[in-house]
């Protein structure tokens, strides 16, 4: 049966869609889930946290799967996993319950999304009718973080928290019931050339894990306690093993010799910190604007509005930009951009306008992220072989998730250490709030003045338009 390849992107891109929109769906719910389940201010980023780092440090074992077992196969499971894991979070009742249904969520996210690329890849010939498939792909996941917060915050209002996962699930039935139509089932050649890197997989997302954690807890315990040490010092054991593990497979998760490419290490790191500032942002600012400033969920939605809207404009600048100016001239640009627009946003009080406060730098730090996020992409699989560049996209995507998880742990960690400390001198608690929000602001505003540094050590490169259709959709 002859399928309509756009059929099919209408098909994929939608499943990508609902896999973007959880990350900022739920930020605007999160006050109404603290207060319903009792979570304690450091663990509730575990909300975020589980997700991003299941689904960044997984995602490549997805892309593996999807090669052995056919994408259309693997795209099926992690779709329904991630439908199922909407209606479990949906029902949770407890913290513990919702973060475990979080993480596998995450799984899913990390079998949907590869799997779904994959398919996009053999439906299009390469040339325009792919470039402009991955920009419809690419369009339309952006377009699901920027009315995630919107929808998000209409369905805390008029319905209650639960419904940012509900909303999932009748989408999920329906894409899984119209895949077999629309989206035909493919299969590599020489599949039985190859194995999954599970250990990789287990020891390097376990170590991510561990040192998050470590994170987290040195709020209550201290940095020096035996409790976060041992995290800690777990957490790079882990990490080291699953270097070793990675040296030596015949089939890595994460092929080594990727990052001999100055390019790549750099534009990894880059990523990685421009993740940390955005998820840092985001959560923060989500707290703020409903527990300091009193909005609804709505309201903390429609105010995130400008900063999406300059985020879409900011990615079609940069990819023009890019091809007079260079690569690492755009990067600079919006590594400066970010660390104005948090800084920025890290003065704002509990009383002031939030058209001088805090529209500004919402509109510039969303220029910037994505003047960070397109010519990264871009100088990330420069330098690799084309047969590569697939595993270089997963890599440096991967980092930006687990970057952002990491960062947030940090920043969290310190803005509650700065309102604990504040309560405990006898500060009110919505001026401690004030100061816990502009601590971690100045401390993301840092992840960015540390990207102006690294961004000098990018190269300099002027792509084409096919070559940025092609470096910006795979991120």
């Amino acid at each position: 049966m002859r399928r309509s390849p756009w059929a099919t992107l209408a098909v994929l891109a939608l499943a990508q869609f609902i896999v973007v929109l959880d990350v900022t769906i739920v930020n605007v719910a999160l006050p109404d889930i603290q207060a319903d389940l009792n979570f304690s201010a450091d663990s509730l980023p575990w909300v975020i946290n589980a997700y991003t780092l299941l689904f960044g440090g997984l995602l490549l074992l997805g892309g593996r799967m999807a090669d052995l077992l056919g994408p259309r196969r693997v795209f099926v499971a992690g779709l329904l996993l991630f439908g199922v894991t909407s209606l479990v979070a949906g029902f949770a009742n407890s913290p513990e319950f919702l973060i475990g249904a979080r993480a596998v969520q995450g799984l899913g996210g990390a079998l949907l999304s590869p799997a779904a690329l994959a398919i996009l890849t053999v439906t299009f010939a390469h040339g325009r009718e792919r470039n402009i498939a991955m920009g419809v792909w690419g369009g339309l996941a952006g377009l699901g973080g920027t009315l995630g917060v919107v929808a998000g915050g209409l369905l805390v209002d008029s319905l209650s928290w639960q419904w940012v996962f509900f909303v999932n699930v009748p989408i999920a039935i329906a894409l899984v019931a119209v895949i077999p139509v629309f989206v035909r089932d493919t299969r590599h050649g020489a599949q039985g050339d190859r194995a999954f890197d599970t250990a990789g997989a287990v020891l390097g997302t376990s170590g991510l894990l561990a040192i998050v954690y470590g994170v987290v807890r040195s709020e209550p315990k201290g940095w020096g306690s035996g409790e976060v040490v041992g995290i800690l010092t777990a957490g790079v054991a882990l990490l080291i093993a699953f270097v070793l593990v990675e040296r030596r497979s015949k089939a890595p998760l994460v092929p080594l010799r990727l990052f001999r490419s100055r390019a790549l290490s750099v534009s990894s790191g880059s990523l990685a910190l421009n993740g940390a500032g955005f998820l840092s942002m985001f959560f923060l600012t989500a707290i703020y604007l409903q527990q300091v400033r009193g909005d609804s969920a709505l309201e903390a939605g429609v105010h995130f509005l400008p900063m999406g809207g300059a985020a879409i404009v900011g990615a079609v600048l940069a990819s023009q930009l890019v091809q007079t100016l260079g690569t690492r001239t755009v990067q600079l640009g919006g590594t400066v951009l970010s660390f104005i627009g948090l800084l920025w946003l890290s003065q704002a009080d509990a009383t002031g306008s939030y058209a001088t406060e805090l529209l500004p730098g919402l509109i510039i730090f969303g220029f910037g992220i994505l003047g960070v996020g397109v010519p990264g992409q871009i100088t990330a699989v420069s330098e690799v072989q084309h047969h590569e560049a697939g595993a270089a996209s997963g890599v440096v995507n991967a980092m930006y998730q687990v970057g952002g998880a990491l960062g947030l742990a940090v920043v969290t960690t310190l803005s509650i250490t700065r309102t604990t400390d504040a309560l405990a001198a006898g500060v009110p608690q919505q001026q401690a709030l004030v100061d816990g929000f502009q601590r971690g602001l100045l401390v993301a505003s840092g992840f960015a003045v540390a990207n102006m540094l690294l961004t000098l050590a990018s190269p300099q490169l002027q792509p084409d338009a096919e070559q940025i259709a092609e470096a910006t959709a795979a991120a």
